[in-house]
């Protein structure tokens, strides 16, 4: 009884520190990525307004599902701009999807509420 026991420590791995360099080019890479979903929000939402104009009929779900098609369309412009090179997880579709949501719903709110005047 004599002997002391030692507490265990947690093994810690060590995380590869990242350079200033990398943190940055991460940074741009994410701002690119919400600037093109803010776009795409604002694009589709003005196609929405005009769908909207031209169509007897309340479209509200044909512009609903033109915003979740601009999402998918998200992934496709991130291959062609080679902007996947890591993979993206649910956090990041999930708010890549809001701003997008977000921008199309400010923008198609703005246009029809400016009509009504």
């Amino acid at each position: 009884m004599g002997e002391e026991v030692q507490a265990e420590q947690p093994i810690t791995l060590s995380k590869k520190a990242k350079t200033k360099l990398e943190k940055q080019a991460e940074h741009i890479e994410r701002i690119q990525r919400t600037g093109i979903a803010c776009i795409i929000g604002i694009i589709i939402g003005v196609a929405s307004f005009y769908l909207s104009a031209y169509a007897a009929k309340d479209i509200g779900l044909l512009a609903f599902m033109l915003m979740l098609a601009g999402v998918v369309i998200q992934r496709h412009i991130f291959v062609l701009i080679r902007m996947t090179n890591k993979k993206l997880g649910a956090k990041d579709w999930f708010y890549q999807g809001f701003m997008t949501f977000a921008f199309w719903f400010m923008s198609w709110t703005i246009l029809m509420s400016s009509t009504q005047l």
